[in-house]
């Protein structure tokens, strides 16, 4: 009998793959990519045509050794890698490593299925094909291209800042998109305004209604002071308040789409409080195969890297008969919507990602799976079968409610048919649930009793800070980055201390804003945004054979080149260089210089290797302590994001976020803090705030 190979990525899928195929099939792993560019130079020949020079990844030796053996002993050969461009590469390396295009007496195939599932493998050996190129010159496009951006400019960013920095194709315009943020913030100008609402009761309400004030007339009205507020009190003085218009309608909420990688991520995060490379990481375990007590290995869902909200019609099927039979034929919408998400995208070659079986409900699966996995299959089963479901339907109440020549708003929702919501809520609908119950019925001219008028200051907010479920949402509105390179690229980021996580929330530090800055000036196209995201759809066109590899990297490499050489032009006059200090070195008395390190700025002493005192860099802001009168000096927490802190901790505790400033709060003598364009007053119950004077500093 013939022998038969097939080669797949991982391990974990081997086991899962080998009980669906017969005694006639061997199957063995790559472990991943078995040839890359070599680290110690570019690996790219620039003089002849832009080719690659791949070596063999050391410590992958043994592995190809095996895998020929195998070779020999097989008449067919299957490579079976993840089904994008990434997993075309792996296999084209493989062909190129093991050799297998000179093999005459074999015959080598390319397999790929979307599920690890016994009927999506079998399949893919009745369809075997041959290696995609256009693919795999998408992948080594990206993979030349990344490499002559890192390889060039990361050196430069030794010289002027410190060693181990590196700059990226992407991770370059994911740091700027997180310092855009930063100083959106910081220059954000807060804007006073009011609400004021009237709470009231008729007969059918057990509770009071909460109306918002609406305008003056038929002309809507912003409260911008408090002097705005008492007018309008003073007005509505004696008033009745009369019901002048109903209208009621019904309101239909759609079912969300199955999940892409990005949508996965942000609801993750929000849901699970997941970081991306987390749920990419558990997403691979339940795509390569979990162990099931009494089912064995089971991949659980389809490939997690898409862009794809598109279900496979086999999918459809099962679900409709699933949803039929567990929750109703009210509940099923018959011909179910597939579309995509992004019509260019290469990864929509795929499918959403979703459950290999919906009748593996959860409940099934509890008791087999670990905590997180059990989670996220959760919520990937929710949210895959809530939205093969009709929408879910309210029905809307909207009153105007006259008092004098004011009108408040009044609006209430009942939900009447709960449709995908009994499955599946995220947690952005969880937000839109609130608001008052549908109240009973009402008549036009009917007169509601006021219980009390309920008026509240507010300031307009910044911009929030990112995270990384909304920088992933953000990079894929803008088209920076892949599914397979959301995750990394803000993994990388936070490694390298550009960027630093608290309470889910994106700081950069210093050594952020510094690479930042340099990029900026030197490689302003390298972290443009438009400019990043039209070299992303070239790449997706180089993978459809529209364009030639080549003449991307040829475009691209002499402007880059250029652009390098004048860097370092123009940097040679702005070395960063070691600033001396007023602090004495307590061990030989010389003044010690600012020197930069993985969190930022400190103290060292210019003796070394003779003395070798470090120390933290204080670095003073001429404002004194509020609580003890010692000087404020700006620090950073052990991730890198700073913070305002009297240098006399531990003995005085005070610490801000904000800068404070010298003057007092004249309203009741508390500290101040500059915020954005403005001092506030740093009591919460004070309020008050006045604008900077443009010549202070």
């Amino acid at each position: 009998m013939a022998k038969n190979l097939v080669i797949v990525e991982s391990p974990a899928k081997v086991k899962t793959i080998k009980k669906f195929l017969g005694s006639s099939y061997e199957v063995d792993a790559s472990n991943g990519h078995v040839r890359d560019l070599p680290k110690s130079t570019l690996g790219i020949d620039i003089e002849n045509g832009y080719e690659p020079k791949y070596i063999t990844i050391r410590g992958k030796g043994d592995i190809l050794s095996r895998l020929r053996k195998e070779v020999k002993k097989s008449d067919n050969i299957y490579l079976a890698t993840d089904p994008d461009r990434e997993g075309e590469a792996i296999s084209w390396h493989l062909m190129k490593a093991l050799r297998l295009d000179e093999l005459k007496d074999k015959k080598v195939y390319r397999i790929s299925f979307n599920e690890i599932t016994k009927n999506a493998v079998k399949n893919s050996l009745k369809n075997p094909r041959q290696i995609d190129m256009d693919l795999v010159n998408a992948q080594q496009t990206r993979r030349i291209l990344d490499r002559m951006v890192g390889y060039s400019i990361s050196p430069l960013l030794w010289s002027k800042i410190k060693r181990g920095l590196s700059a990226g194709r992407v991770q370059s315009v994911a740091l700027r998109m997180v310092c855009d943020r930063e100083e959106e913030i910081g220059s954000f100008i807060p804007e006073e305004y009011w609400t004021l609402d009237a709470k009231l009761t008729h007969k059918g309400s057990k509770k009071p209604l909460t109306a918002r004030f609406h305008g003056k007339g038929s002309h809507k009205v912003e409260i911008h002071s408090r002097e705005e507020v008492d007018q309008i009190l003073q007005d509505l003085e004696g008033k009745s308040y009369l019901v002048n218009e109903i209208r009621t309608s019904e309101r239909v909420k759609k079912a969300p789409l199955p999940f892409t990688t990005s949508t996965l991520q942000q609801e993750a995060s929000k849901a699970l409080n997941f970081s991306t490379q987390k749920t990419m990481r558990i997403a691979q375990q339940l795509y390569e195969g979990v162990d099931v007590p009494g089912q064995g290995t089971i991949g659980l869902i389809t490939y997690l890297r898409t862009d794809s909200t598109r279900v496979a019609q086999e999918a459809e099927e099962a679900a409709e008969t699933y949803i039929r039979s567990a929750y109703g034929d009210a509940y099923a919408i018959g011909n179910s919507k597939t579309g995509t998400t992004g019509s260019k995208k290469i990864q929509d070659a795929h499918e959403a990602i979703r459950p290999t079986d919906i009748t593996r409900t959860p409940v099934m699966l509890k008791d087999a799976l670990p905590r997180d996995q059990f989670r996220l299959y959760q919520l990937i089963w929710k949210r895959f079968t809530a939205s093969r479901m009709k929408p879910a339907v309210y029905e809307t109440t909207s009153v105007k409610v006259g008092a004098g020549d004011y009108v408040f708003h009044l609006s209430a929702s009942r939900l009447v048919f709960d449709g995908f919501m009994s499955v599946y809520v995220s947690e952005d609908d969880k937000d839109d649930e609130k608001g008052n119950a549908l109240f009973g019925k009402m008549e036009p001219g009917e007169q509601l009793q006021l219980a009390g008028l309920e008026e509240n200051q507010h300031f307009t907010q910044p911009p929030a800070h990112y995270t990384e479920a909304s920088l992933v949402r953000a990079m894929e509105e803008v088209g920076i980055g892949r599914p397979s390179t959301y995750a990394p690229t803000i993994t990388t980021i936070l490694a390298r201390r550009y960027v630093t996580k608290e309470n889910k929330n994106l700081y950069v530090t210093e050594l952020g804003e510094a690479v930042n800055m340099v990029m900026k000036k030197c490689f302003p196209s390298i972290v443009d945004t438009t400019f990043t995201a039209n070299l992303e759809q070239l790449l997706d066109r180089v993978g459809s054979g529209d364009v030639d590899w080549k003449t991307i990297v040829e475009n691209f490499y002499p402007d880059l080149d250029e652009a390098v050489k004048s860097a370092q032009a123009s940097l040679e006059n702005i070395r960063i260089a070691d600033e001396v200090s007023d602090v004495i070195c307590e061990n030989c008395g010389r003044n010690m210089v600012i020197k930069y390190g993985p969190h930022g700025k400190f103290l060292a002493c210019p003796g070394f290797p003779d003395c070798k005192n470090t120390k933290p860099y204080l670095e003073k802001i001429g404002v004194p302590c509020p609580k003890c009168g010692k000087e404020i000096v700006l620090k950073k927490t052990k991730k890198g994001r700073r913070y305002f802190g009297c240098e006399a901790n531990p003995e005085c505790d005070f610490m801000s976020w904000q800068k404070p400033s010298a003057e007092k709060c004249p309203q009741c003598g508390s500290y101040m803090v500059e915020k954005g364009s403005n001092l506030v007053c740093a009591s919460e119950t004070c309020g008050y705030r006045v604008k900077i004077q443009k010549n202070k500093q």
